[in-house]
């Protein structure tokens, strides 16, 4: 079928206003321009934004000729509860707000003249969603067009890889109408094999492909598999690699054992909302594959097509995930109501949509859903793993199972329930109470991340989850390394991933994968922060945010490993050592300005430390410093002085100074004594310089370009205490949005000034048509300004 883009001409207004609504870029999150209040009955999850109904219009002309093709009109998501109108009449619904789906226009279409499409896109029964879920039509829509005489069906080209020595894929056609085509195999445009075939509905080919290049996160090599039928031409990527778990070796990738070195991310990008754009998923993935993850686990809802490409391009391991809730509702207006009825319609396009996509090596079913202590919830477990078996026999099922939960769950004290999620609906923010995970998210953070692990080591976690895992291919424990040893005693058949984890597991974590290797991988919460949950991974002082209420004004969870705008934290640097990663020691210093002050508790945070030794002002105040290194001895130096020598304890040390400007330099030692390497930051200069630097040089039309605003000294070197409002202009393109870091943000993304945190903000900005991008950012005292080419 011919794919033509479809996400230009769209207008959109609440359902509530009147006339024809303004027009649209395509991805829209219509949440992000909502107001942030305590009326918002979404609350802590959804960053206090308020939730509304919206309708989507578009105007489109059909030719004539139309009359004799299927068309279908694809929306890749909808959030939520989505009905489609095409010519006034009802074509489609879907309720659930994550997954793509296809409208098919037989019967709704006038050939020859002006067609309407009318997508009306429900968020506002709050709450509905445990995080910020964006709204409206937040992905790309598609029109596919196919002779009604012959063509490819809609993900009717598929590909598997059957063996790799040698080197064999399987490849099936599945066609409308009967005739003659023929499949090029391509590598980097060069013809690999060319093979003619004759279809009537369905063909299988089994090819050998010489010399294969195989996918794998070190090496994505990636193919193109294009048919031809009957006029009808179709092009897929993918990739050579096969995916199998052993008792014995684990997960192996390609036949060889491969360690999930995983973060899980939740769906939205940032201050760019909900809104897929590949430019901001390739850079999310990106931006995360350099901290040393080779896994993402969708979280917790089925991946973007975008991102699925980029980690496919990237080299990144990933897991699909498909929902939060289940049966039991987390929120009153969750899927719980729909997902009965809907499953296995949802499980059937995630599974299309990832096929062919070799990033993908795991599917899991859903996320601390508790009904998997219970027997119909453990009958949906199986059910559910048997069904995607049948439609993909290639990858493993899993499922996040919160084992303390489910033991709770068990003795009548659920952390969630039809009756809590009602009930919390009703109360204002004043008298709501914290439920579910929030309640826990809450107790972790005034008792430390061992509450939940502690919990799980107890008999009756065991008891209330062992026949679900036994319906998996792999057993998810979030927050559950405490079990790993006993349990892969005690049921050797079983394998074990740690689907959500703390950051300070890491270390632990790959020391025992080392012994075990049915422990498969680990999947740290989170890489990236995110919008919404807000404050439970923050740790903040009162200078960035004025109450720890976690009340509006707060809008992000605070808990990554990489901000909200992508710059890396220590935990980062942590991860990359613990992991093994580098030999280098890297240095984090926690906010000298704020040091022994009280900041916001938190369990997902492991530390708040920042990669800078620039804390102008703080001469002489006191500087709590970490080095993470894999080494019998790291020595600290503080402008060659020695700050003394300290054994690190899972890959960290601590030490503590007077803050001077200079050079601060970490050096790791072996058993020996003898050194291994070596690291240092240093200070920034006095003089501050506002810069504007776009990380892409140039950038095609219509495409999005990300603008790092920062306050540095000459050598280009952040200050991290400079704060300051920066205004920004933008010729040549079109300011999409702005903002900064900090997880406490009354401001918003959407205006055209924000100020720093940490001396930092970030601009994302859509090119025009052809010419030059401009962006100018300034204060009230500095300037500074960055081109950017406009490629057609």
């Amino acid at each position: 079928m011919k794919h033509i883009p479809f996400n230009e001409g769209w207008k959109f207004q609440r359902c509530d206003e009147e006339g024809e609504g303004v027009p649209v870029h395509i991805p829209h999150d219509a949440m992000l321009s909502e107001n942030r209040t305590e009326n918002s009955a979404g609350g802590t999850n959804s960053g206090w934004y308020e939730g509304r109904d919206y309708r989507y219009t578009k105007k489109f002309f059909v030719p004539v000729e139309y009359r004799e093709q299927e068309i279908l009109i694809e929306f890749e998501g909808v959030y939520r509860n989505a009905d489609v109108y095409l010519n006034g009449r009802k074509a489609a619904n879907r309720p659930y707000g994550f997954t793509n789906f296809y409208v098919d226009c037989e019967g709704f279409l006038e050939y020859g003249s002006e067609n309407e499409i009318v997508v009306i896109a429900r968020n506002a029964d709050q709450p509905n969603c445990r995080w910020y879920s964006g709204a409206g039509i937040y992905r790309d829509v598609t029109m596919h067009i196919g002779s009604k005489a012959g063509h490819i069906r809609i993900n009717g080209l598929r590909v598997r890889t059957l063996s790799i020595e040698p080197a064999k894929i399987e490849v099936e056609i599945v066609t409308v109408g009967s005739g003659s085509g023929e499949l090029v195999i391509l590598r980097k445009e060069r013809e690999v094999l060319r093979r003619s075939f004759v279809s009537a509905g369905k063909r299988v080919l089994w090819l050998d492909v010489p010399d294969a290049d195989l996918w794998d996160p070190a090496h994505p090599n990636l193919y193109t598999a294009k048919a031809e039928f009957l006029g009808d031409e179709e092009c897929i990527a993918f990739g050579i690699r096969t995916v199998e778990i052993s008792r014995t070796k684990g997960f192996l990738l390609n036949g060889k054992r491969t360690v999930l070195r995983g973060a899980c991310v939740h769906g939205d990008n940032g201050i760019l909302g909900a809104r897929s754009e590949y430019e901001a998923e390739e850079r999310r993935v990106r931006i995360l594959k350099g901290v040393g993850y080779n896994a993402l686990r969708s979280a917790h809802n089925p991946a973007s097509k975008h991102f699925l490409t980029a980690c496919d391009r990237l080299g990144m391991l990933v897991m699909d995930e498909y929902a939060d809730s289940w049966y039991i509702h987390k929120t009153q207006y969750d899927y719980a109501d729909y997902l009965t009825e809907w499953w296995k319609q949802d499980l059937k396009d995630m599974v299309e949509k990832d096929y062919n996509h070799p990033c993908v090596v795991l599917y899991s079913t859903g996320n601390e859903v508790s009904e998997t202590a219970q027997k119909r919830g453990i009958e949906l477990v199986g059910e559910m793993t048997d069904y995607l078996h049948e439609l993909d026999s290639t990858r493993p099922v899993t499922c996040g199972v919160n084992i303390f939960f489910n033991f709770l769950s068990s003795l009548g004290f659920g952390v969630y329930s039809d009756k809590k999620a009602e009930k919390n609906s009703k109360k204002s923010y004043k008298k709501k109470k914290a439920v579910g995970s929030e309640f826990f998210n809450n107790l972790a953070g005034l008792f430390g991340d061992r509450v939940m692990k502690i919990g799980a080591t107890l008999h009756g976690c065991d008891v209330k989850t062992r026949s679900a895992f036994a319906k998996m291919d792999v057993a998810g424990y979030n927050y559950g390394i405490l079990r790993y040893r006993h349990d892969l005693k005690k049921y050797p058949d079983r394998i074990i991933v740690g689907s959500e984890t703390f950051c300070n597991d890491a270390y632990k974590f790959i020391e025992l994968s080392k012994r075990h290797p049915r422990l498969i991988g680990d999947f740290v919460w989170a890489g990236m922060d995110y919008l919404g949950e807000v404050g439970i991974g923050a740790w903040e002082y009162c200078d960035y945010a004025p109450k720890f209420d976690h009340g509006p004004g707060w809008v992000s969870a605070g808990s990554g490993r990489v901000d909200l705008t992508g710059n890396l934290l220590g935990e980062a640097a942590y991860t990359k050592v613990a992991f093994g990663l580098t030999k280098k020691p890297a240095i984090a210093v926690r906010p000298v300005n704020n040091t022994g002050k009280k900041h916001s508790p938190s369990a997902w945070k492991m530390t708040n430390a920042l990669l800078s030794w620039a804390w102008n002002g703080c001469e002489g105040k006191k500087a709590i410093i970490e080095v993470y290194a894999r080494a019998a001895k790291v020595e600290l130096l503080m402008n060659g002085r020695s700050l003394g020598k300290k054994k690190p304890k899972k890959a960290i040390a601590i030490f503590s100074a007077r803050y001077e400007p200079g050079e601060l330099t970490a050096v790791s030692f072996d058993k020996k004594g003898r050194e291994i390497a070596r690291s240092s930051l240093v200070s920034a200069d006095e003089k501050t310089v506002l810069s504007a630097q776009a990380e892409q040089s140039a950038v095609p039309a219509g495409k999005l370009c990300f603008v790092n605003l920062r306050y540095t000294d000459e050598k280009g070197i952040v200050k991290m205490l400079e704060r300051n409002q920066i205004s920004v202009t933008v010729t040549g393109g079109e300011l999409v949005a702005l903002g900064n870091a900090c997880p406490y943000n009354a401001e918003g993304y959407g205006n055209s000034v924000t100020s720093t945190y940490f001396g930092q903000a970030l601009a994302i900005v859509r090119a025009g048509k052809s010419g030059t991008l401009r962006i100018e950012a300034s204060d009230t005292e500095r300037t500074a300004a960055t081109t950017v080419e406009i490629l057609k």
